[in-house]
């Protein structure tokens, strides 16, 4: 599958543009590192210790270009600097503990409510008026409007507080040491089955709806009538020729909705304490760690970009005409 320079040259310059743009804003936040580690310290804050903590976080005199040459290099080299939250660790370390759980929690949400929301969609379209489409669609658009926030605090509280089927929050089992076998396993299933439920909603209600809509196009064409006229089964039409053709826009929406899809998880894995990138971000904005949120805006910028990347590589596997337009 091969992709065009062109389409290239546009996510290399949305890099570039991210990358500087990471480089400037915590720039302009008020207070540095270097100021929330002197307050940690407090009366302990002798010039010298002051003086090692801006060697240690790179907070030197220099001009604005130099300290951009110098992030260019920490980049390439992987050097996002030393976490104030999480001192002596650096942000590499506590980036990369946080982006399994979340690769985890949101692969996971998007894989279920894909298989959901395009069944679900692809059927409202084939009974189009029917008792099945009156109920699904107009659920799908309530699933979208509800906030992440109220469904997070209203699964937790109903399944979680209440009932007690599952556990309150965290990723598995404190008592559990992490290891591969069926214990552990069993433990982080468990723990992960509320924040998936909580971000499926939103994702489910879009793509029964992007997929309706796109269904109900396809189903004119004259491939679906030539499959329905040969008598083949129904589920053969509907999926086979049919919600294949409809599946491009799906994969378009789902590109375009990575950015609602991180900000959901930031508010589940808080909700849930989670420890994932989201409670990572909070805490580090609470503890003013601005080298772990340069680190984790530029993480999930490189996330929205390596998918809007494969989107445009899967396009071409679901219609081989797009191959050449890629």
């Amino acid at each position: 599958m091969r992709v065009s320079s062109r389409r290239l040259g546009v996510y290399a310059v949305a890099l570039a543009f991210a990358i500087v743009v990471n480089f400037i804003l915590p720039r302009l936040m008020p207070g540095s590192p270097v100021d929330a580690m002197v307050a940690q310290l407090g009366p302990r804050a002798t010039p010298a210790a002051i003086e090692a903590i801006k060697a240690r976080f790179g907070a030197v005199d220099q001009p604005m270009l130099w300290q951009f040459v110098d992030y260019i290099k920490g980049l390439a080299t992987l050097d996002l600097g030393v976490s104030v939250k999480y001192y002596p660790q650096t942000v590499v370390q506590v980036l990369g503990r946080s982006t399994i759980w979340t690769v985890f929690l949101v692969t996971t949400a998007i894989i279920f409510s894909l298989c959901v929301g395009v069944v679900l969609g692809a059927v409202s379209a084939w009974r189009r008026g029917g008792r099945f489409d009156t109920i699904v669609s107009p659920l799908s658009v309530i699933m979208i409007s509800v906030p992440p926030v109220i469904v997070a605090l209203t699964t937790l509280f109903v399944f979680a507080v209440s009932l007690r089927w599952f556990p309150v929050g965290y990723a598995y089992d404190p008592n559990l040491d992490p290891a591969f076998n069926f214990t552990f396993a069993g433990s982080v299933f468990m723990h992960a089955i509320l924040p998936v439920l909580t971000l499926s909603p939103f994702l489910i209600g879009e793509f029964q709806t992007t997929m309706r809509s796109s269904m109900i196009s396809v189903l004119g064409e004259d491939y679906v009538t030539m499959g329905r006229a040969k008598g083949l089964s129904h589920l053969t039409v509907m999926f086979g020729y049919g919600a294949r053709n409809a599946m491009l826009p799906v994969l378009t929406n789902l590109a375009l909705m990575l950015g609602a899809v991180f900000g959901g998880s930031i508010v589940t894995e808080i909700v849930f304490n989670y420890p994932g990138l989201g409670l990572t971000l909070y805490t580090a904005s609470v503890a003013r760690d601005y080298p772990v949120i340069q680190g984790q805006l530029l993480l999930m910028t490189l996330a929205t970009l390596g998918a809007n990347f494969l989107v445009d590589i899967i396009y071409g596997l679901v219609d081989p005409r797009l191959q050449e337009a890629v």
